[in-house]
C-alpha cells in the first residue's frame, strides 16, 4: 500500500544577506541543515502552517511572501515521500536566542549562513538547490531526489 505524500512548507529567511537554517535532528543525530518549517496541518493555509512552524522551531514571527522553490524527496526503503514548498519570508518580531527550545524537541540548532559558507562544502544541507532558490529570482522546481540523513 502506498503512503500519502506529505506536504510541508519551509521558509527562506534572509537577514543581513545570510540564510537561516536549522538542524532538525534531536541530540545531533545528523549534521544536515535545512530551512525551518514542517508538515502542513489540514484546515490551515500553507503560510499559516509555516508561520506556526517557524515560531516553534526558532521563536521568530515571520511574514510569508511568494513561493521560491518546490522540492520533493522520497525514501525508497520506507515509501516516505514529501513535497516541500519554500516561501520567501521576513522576520517581523524576535531574534535568534540560544536558549530557545523547540517545544517538540526536533530542532537542536539554528543559525544564519552566508552564501559563501554554503558554497564552501563545509556544511551539509538539503536541498542542494537551496542557495540558488534563496539568492535567485523566480520560483524553481527541484525534481524528486532520494532522501538523505
Amino acid at each position: 500500500m502506498k503512503k500519502p505524500i506529505r506536504i510541508a512548507a519551509r521558509a527562506l529567511i534572509l537577514h543581513d544577506d545570510r540564510l537561516l537554517l536549522v538542524n532538525a535532528y534531536p541530540a545531533g543525530k545528523s549534521d544536515l541543515w535545512c530551512a525551518p518549517g514542517g508538515g502542513a496541518e489540514a484546515g490551515a493555509s500553507l503560510p499559516a502552517n509555516l508561520m506556526r512552524e517557524v515560531l516553534e522551531e526558532t521563536g521568530l514571527t515571520i511574514s510569508v511572501g511568494p513561493p521560491a522553490l518546490i522540492n520533493e524527496f522520497h525514501d525508497p526503503a520506507t515509501g516516505f515521500h514529501q513535497v516541500d514548498i519554500f516561501f520567501r519570508a521576513h522576520i517581523i518580531a524576535g531574534a535568534i536566542d540560544p536558549a530557545w527550545r523547540d517545544p517538540e524537541g526536533v530542532v537542536s540548532q539554528r543559525r544564519f549562513f552566508a552564501r559563501d559558507e554554503l558554497a564552501s562544502g563545509t556544511y551539509r544541507f538539503k536541498p542542494a538547490s537551496l542557495p540558488q532558490a534563496t539568492w535567485a529570482e523566480g520560483p524553481l522546481y527541484d525534481p524528486l531526489e532520494v532522501m538523505v540523513r
